[in-house]
């Protein structure tokens, strides 16, 4: 079965009353498609756990961008930031430097920001958690649902596969960045992807 198969039989089990999804998101052009796709059917609060970017003001930059969206497109979807302690993602990346996009050290960037995000869900009650990682063309969704399918295991929020790109996500991300006139970033955030872009 494929993870837009699985996300499919995920939602048309979800209860009528609205369940609490927390949901990932690294960038505001990701968020726009999975928002409009899946606000109808969650209590979506967004999670910006987002180490790997390195730069402080691309930080404030995205984070703001994302509150942006949300302001102007569903006002009612809560806004929550993470830590942002970019330490940890060297510790991560350490040794992975010189790793390809969507490689060793992403699978590891990855792992991180999922793993937090199913502590801040299981923590809070949370019945689902989800990540805008796999709206992405750049990015290995196989390796995102591996580890959202391991996590599950662990925590008592339920993953929520996902390959969010699927029937035209990434294409209508483009066009809602458009549309509300979002910064769209040409790099993950990281001081790799950014000196190899």
């Amino acid at each position: 079965m494929n993870n837009e198969q699985r996300m499919l039989d995920q939602i048309s089990n979800v209860d009528k009353e609205k369940n609490k999804l927390l949901l990932h998101v690294c960038c505001a052009p990701c968020s726009t498609s999975v928002i409009e796709r899946l606000s109808d059917i969650f209590d979506i609060t967004l999670f910006f756990y987002n180490p790997n970017i390195t730069e402080p003001e691309e930080y404030k930059k995205r984070l703001e961008e994302v509150k942006k969206f949300v302001s102007l497109f569903k006002n009612e979807i809560k806004v929550t930031e993470g830590r942002y302690e970019v330490e940890e993602f060297f510790s991560i990346a350490k040794g992975l430097e010189k790793e390809k996009e969507r490689g060793k050290r992403c699978y590891e960037c990855y792992k991180l920001r999922l793993m937090e995000t199913a502590v801040i869900a299981d923590k809070n009650n949370f019945d689902y958690f989800a990540t805008t990682l796999t709206l992405s063309p750049y990015k290995n969704t196989d390796f995102v649902n591996e580890i959202g399918a391991d996590l599950d295991k662990k925590y008592s929020s339920t993953y929520l596969y996902s390959d969010f790109k699927k029937k035209n996500g990434y294409k209508r991300s483009i066009e809602l960045s458009d549309k509300y006139n979002l910064y769209r970033q040409d790099y993950c955030g990281c001081i790799y992807s950014k000196n190899n872009g």
